[in-house]
């Protein structure tokens, strides 16, 4: 359990990693950058657009609102561009794994 929490982990600063570069990608489109940033930050500010002492509902735009706009980022962003923040984060991910 404890082996697959990290691996998770690995893969989520991995990701977070690529996201990163991708935003900072002089070939990544404006409304892809405007789509991850907003989802990172709308992830990161402590208030909602649903509060979420509501059951349920409150939770779920969270889970929903986010990976969708991530989802449509990345669709925005050319492969090329993906590919090679994906070649970067993972020298990274190697290289901090090695120390």
């Amino acid at each position: 359990m404890c082996a697959r929490l990290a691996a998770l982990a690995r893969t989520f600063k991995r990701e977070l990693a690529v996201y990163r570069c991708a935003l900072a990608h002089s070939a990544t489109p404006w409304a892809a950058k405007v789509l991850l940033g907003t989802a990172v930050g709308y992830a990161l500010l402590p208030f909602d657009l649903i509060p979420d002492f509501l059951p349920v509902i409150g939770h779920l735009d969270d889970l929903v609102l986010v990976p969708a706009l991530v989802w449509l980022a990345l669709r925005l962003i050319p492969a090329a561009v993906l590919d090679e923040c994906r070649r970067r984060a993972g020298m990274i991910g190697d290289e901090s794994e090695r120390t």
